[in-house]
């Protein structure tokens, strides 16, 4: 495993992009940073803070979570809002974010403030569509996390970090999704993240506070835990060329410093799934 980038407070959202590479976000420090294929470091956006989860645009753009859905030009300019945080019930935002074959837009909006010492509320799963009409498909999130499709796109996976479970849903062909059921239970403590889904199924969570991505079966069996060198570890994405490259990003707690949250990369033994381009309209 190689360490790429460092330095930041608590990275999130990466997300491949096959001119520009891998971006990612640092949620407290704010920005949208960019590691290029020969490995230099720049900033993309600039500013923006708490952005949880990042989608490509089909117009070449970046949708970005935070306090809003929005959807910018790929360095930040011309942004529109798609979802309004003050528009959802408990107002505060939104954390990570996906999109299906369709190019909808799924995102879990916040019940309360989770660094601001909150009391714990449940939040929302929610659905912009095409048209860029908003639906919640689902509640009783204690902390939304990470979202992805299976490779047939049938079954969601969400991770509910203040619960200690990843949950799976049936999809239907509207976009809306079936009850939910646990997919994988997390020992307590070490809080289901950011995940990815591989192209045979298979479903790579990171573990908050575990320092380790579990890998998971379709099936929810465990298949193998990859360590880290940090142990907040908040979010895992595919990329390079063929898809095999596992990029691994963490947060600051619990290493040497206040920002030291790191980005990582390993070669995985399988292909991720890549990521369908959101084609929500633009306001």
């Amino acid at each position: 495993m190689k360490e790429m980038a460092t330095g930041y407070g608590l990275v999130e959202g990466p997300v491949w992009h096959d001119q520009l590479g891998l971006l990612f976000s640092d949620v407290p420090n704010g920005g949208v940073f960019r590691i290029a294929k020969n490995g230099d470091v720049s900033q993309q956006v600039p500013k923006r803070r708490g952005i949880g989860g990042m989608a490509l645009h089909a117009d070449g753009g970046l949708v970005m979570g935070g306090k809003d859905i929005v959807v910018a030009d790929i360095d930040g300019s011309n942004m529109d809002v798609l979802l309004a945080g003050a528009d959802t019930k408990a107002g505060i935002g939104f954390n990570d974010l996906t999109t299906d074959a369709a190019g909808r837009v799924y995102v879990g909006d916040l019940g309360f403030r989770v660094f601001g010492g909150g009391e714990p509320k449940p939040g929302y799963l929610h659905l912009i569509d095409l048209d860029g009409s908003d639906r919640i498909i689902s509640d009783g999130i204690m902390l939304t996390n990470g979202l992805g499709f299976s490779p047939d796109g049938k079954r969601l996976y969400h991770s509910d970090a203040r619960a200690d479970v990843v949950r799976v849903y049936d999809v239907f062909s509207d976009g809306s999704v079936s009850a939910w059921r646990p997919f994988a239970t997390i020992q307590s403590g070490e809080t289901p993240d950011g995940l990815a889904v591989a192209a045979d199924g298979s479903v790579w969570v990171a573990l908050a506070h575990g320092g380790s991505v579990a890998v998971y079966e379709p099936d929810g069996r465990l298949r193998q835990r990859v360590s880290v060198p940090l142990p907040m570890v908040t979010s895992v994405c595919f990329g390079g060329d063929d898809l095999q490259d596992l990029y691994i990003v963490t947060g600051s707690r619990g290493g040497p410093s206040e920002n030291c949250g790191s980005v990582f990369v390993m070669r995985s033994p399988v292909a991720g799934l890549p990521l369908s381009l959101a084609k929500v309209k633009r306001r």
